[in-house]
């Protein structure tokens, strides 16, 4: 099994596209991979035929054995024999058994595994999420068309079956399904957030510190700019842009924690919390200080896409200097987030609502946001997460000055 993201220890299979005795080639898929942060595909980068597949669905720790390609009618079982270590295959042969691994060593050692899964029966190509969709909406693969390579049928061709037949549902029993109760197997996303948050919040002494903005003169802005044919920014835009040009003059809160030393992020790359199903994604947007409005909008659009239907890879979830996550949308006032490392701080953004104040003698009627920024006390002093808060406000009830 191989590693497919930096914090991932172990995959689970989802389901194999290859059955034993299939000849492979470099750069066929042979398996979808669950991995802590997406469903991965698993690319075969040797020649051969498929002999042995060790966990036909369930989880496969990081560096087990998930497979054998060698040669047609090859003897591999000796490679499989208990818990010795096995004696390099002679150099006589054309064709050598290899071990699906990180590496491509032919020396490893295992522990026995079950019985070796067959398939004689002919099937409909179809990748395992789509074939998962079809059982449980009902769907026959045999009435699907294929857009994958070769006529595959993937996710999105279920998919849009499923929404050709589907109509808006009517009456008391729009719900049609009960709520489940019991235990619920955990995910391997849902494996890496707990332990990361664990990591997180019992590691790094956080500290919180709360402040309202006025957000009347960037509303007017949004209504402005939206008002421009296909425009729609978002006010989560304009609260990571400005987070981006305050983060730019104090490098401080830039910074991450690395256990010897502390290093200031010279790149500002801002990730930005995705709700999905399972869990919690931060895709990240890089360089967002130089981005504007509506490559903020456009970038946050389509990793949340990505994000929801776990096609983001690895890399568009790694190098985060800060993160942003905003509960505004679902009537939250305020919050206080667990810190995303490795950053050493991150923003909790609340509602926009009304509120009265009194200005010149006046009662007034004005859209107040409350942001929280939970600070990393080895890296961020009560101090520096203050200044950094008052430039952010002052972004914010002045957008103009952020957009020069």
């Amino acid at each position: 099994m191989p590693r497919l993201s930096d914090t991932m220890e172990e995959g689970n299979i989802v389901g194999w596209l290859k059955k034993i005795g299939d000849k492979v080639s470099p750069g066929d898929i042979l398996a979808e991979v669950e991995t802590d942060k997406a469903t991965m595909e698993l690319e075969s980068f040797h020649e051969g035929y498929l002999l042995y597949i060790s966990v036909k669905e369930g989880p496969v720790a990081v560096n087990d054995i998930l497979a054998v390609i060698g040669g047609k009618d090859e003897d591999y079982k000796a490679i499989l024999a208990g818990e010795t270590k096995v004696a390099e295959p002679t150099n006589t042969s054309k064709e050598t058994t290899t071990a699906i691994t990180n590496t491509t060593e032919t020396k490893v050692t295992i522990e026995e595994k079950a019985s070796i899964a067959t398939e004689s029966e002919p099937r409909i190509k179809t990748s395992p999420l789509a074939k998962s969709i079809a059982s449980k909406t009902g769907i026959d693969l045999n009435t699907v068309t294929g857009t994958g390579d070769g006529g595959r049928i993937v996710k999105r061709d279920v998919e849009n079956v499923v929404a050709a037949k589907s109509s808006p549902p009517s009456g008391p029993n729009k719900a049609n399904a009960s709520p489940q109760y019991g235990d619920v197997p955990l995910s391997q996303m849902r494996k890496t957030i707990a332990k990361r948050l664990v990591e997180s919040k019992f590691s790094a002494p956080h500290f919180y510190l709360t402040m309202k903005i006025n957000m009347d003169k960037t509303a007017d802005a949004r209504k402005l700019i939206n008002e421009q044919p296909e425009t729609r920014i978002s006010f989560n835009d304009f609260i990571i842009k400005a987070c981006a040009v305050a983060l730019r003059q104090h490098p401080a809160v830039n910074s991450s924690w690395l256990g010897d030393k502390i290093r200031i992020n010279k790149d500002i790359n801002i990730g930005v919390a995705v709700a999905v199903e399972e869990g919690l994604l931060v895709p990240v947007l890089f360089a967002a200080d130089q981005m504007g409005l509506r490559d903020i909008n456009a970038y946050v659009a389509n990793l949340a896409d990505k994000a929801r239907s776990k096609k983001l890879q690895p890399q568009e979830m790694q190098g985060n200097t800060f993160t942003v996550s905003n509960l505004g949308m679902f009537g939250i006032d305020e919050f206080t987030g667990i810190i995303n490392p490795p950053d050493a701080a991150i923003l909790a953004v609340g509602a926009i609502a009304e509120e009265l104040s009194m200005i010149d003698g006046k009662v007034t009627s004005s859209k107040i946001m409350k942001v929280t920024l939970s600070c990393d006390h080895r890296v961020i002093d009560g101090a520096t997460g203050a200044k950094f808060l008052q430039t952010l406000k002052q972004y914010l009830e002045n957008p103009v000055a952020m957009l020069v």
